[in-house]
């Protein structure tokens, strides 16, 4: 006998329905509160059940896992599955119901059709889960940077025009940058060509010195004299330097916290099986390679190198009917928005460093040759490349589990 436990899963309440072979109704859906006491209450249920019971539930963000917890602490088999699978599971009626219980049975049906073919949530996966959560902070701060970045350039335009593009030292490991320390000290252009030539540069190698920066004198000699230039809008007045000076430390903040999360999610998807496989692909680095782990999870829940691309949206659409058979269709787009932009980002860089040897580059580079728009030859090289993260991946995935059993 076999028990689907299908879990429509909401924020603080869940709806349950329960199905055996044959579509006979156990027990008509219920409600649960995502509450010590009824949480326990529903895993004594599910395994008083007889036969074999499997319960499955949508990924949900945050709201799925205490449900996850408990069931599987219990010794209840779990399988958390992407929402999209859930949503194009046959619904075998032309009404429109959307209902929180017709959704738990949905998913009690996809439990019994696919039953040889779920995979259980594991430890493994709570780490993927994390280092996705964290990958969701991590793009909300590095927004909030940009942001931050471009209401001080757009303030300073009015009082030292041009601040941002005087040093091009790289982003420190703590998100401090040397345009924007200068730019605390310096905010105003007065503060630089008001001084005598000596002066300044006594006050530069200070400001050098106190951040840790290397003084060159022809370097001050360059700031002084492009400064003599410049036209400010706003006066050297205390208003606007408090202005300046409280959105350089909001800058701050959010590049602390980008570039503290930037090291925790490389530490964490240095735990992951598949860490060495994926960072020795061209254009991966500690930023971009946590990042794939975190949107593109397990890969061993992938059948063929399609399913994978089609997870990413990225797959080649088809538009073929009768006689119509359309030669270029867009990108399904189907799928995490944030993997779509790490690959385009990775697509950049292979771009930027033009790699000769690089498949991917190469393949990238012919559809561009060809005269492809932009977003149909990016595209195209972000399907290649998944392509050959699935073969890598999962080839290096079987050995693990080929070693594992023989030992």
């Amino acid at each position: 006998m076999l028990n689907a436990v299908g879990i429509d899963v909401s924020k603080g309440r869940s709806t349950v329905a329960v199905l055996q072979s044959g579509g006979v109704v156990v027990r008509k859906p219920f409600d649960v509160y995502h509450k010590q006491s009824e949480l326990k209450e529903l895993s004594s249920f599910i395994k008083s059940l007889d036969g074999e019971t499997r319960a499955v539930m949508e990924c949900t963000g945050p709201y799925h896992r205490p449900i996850v917890e408990v069931l599987r602490r219990a010794g209840i088999f779990v399988s958390a599955v992407n929402p999209h699978l859930i949503k194009n599971f046959g619904n075998n009626t032309i009404r429109n119901v959307k209902t929180d219980p017709a959704d738990a049975k949905k998913i009690a049906r996809y439990t019994l059709d696919n039953w040889d073919r779920l995979q259980e949530y594991s430890g493994m996966d709570a780490k993927r889960e994390q280092l996705k959560t964290m990958n969701a902070q991590f793009d909300f701060f590095m927004k909030q940077k940009t942001a931050a970045k471009t209401n001080l350039i757009s303030l300073l335009d009015n009082t030292y025009p041009g601040v941002n593009t005087l040093f091009d030292s790289p982003v420190r490991s703590d998100g401090s940058e040397k345009w924007v320390d200068f730019a605390y000290s310096f905010w105003h252009v007065d503060c630089v060509r008001k001084l005598t030539l000596n002066a300044f540069r006594d006050r530069y190698m200070a400001f050098c010195k106190r951040h840790g920066y290397q003084y060159s004198e022809s370097k001050a000699d360059e700031i002084y004299n492009a400064a003599k230039e410049l036209v400010a809008v706003f006066p050297k007045e205390e208003g606007y330097k408090q202005l300046i000076q409280f959105s350089i430390k909001q800058l701050n903040l959010e590049s602390e916290h980008v570039e503290t999360l930037r090291s925790d999610m490389n530490e964490l998807a240095s735990q992951l099986p598949e860490y060495s496989v994926v960072m020795s692909m061209y254009g991966v680095g500690p930023t971009f390679g946590p990042q794939l782990m975190a949107e593109i999870g397990d890969i061993m829940r992938f059948t063929h190198r399609e399913a994978l691309t089609a997870f990413a949206g990225v797959d080649p659409g088809k538009d073929d009917s009768g006689q119509r058979n359309s030669k270029s269709v867009p990108a399904s787009k189907c799928g995490p928005a944030r993997l779509r932009k790490t690959l385009f980002q990775i697509m950049s860089t292979l771009i930027q460093k033009m790699p000769s040897d690089d498949p991917v580059y190469k393949f990238l580079d012919k559809k561009r040759s060809e005269g492809k728009p932009y977003y149909v030859y990016m595209t195209a090289g972000a399907n290649k490349f998944l392509r050959i993260y699935y073969g890598k991946v999962k080839e290096y995935m079987r050995s693990l589990e080929t070693e594992q059993s023989q030992s």
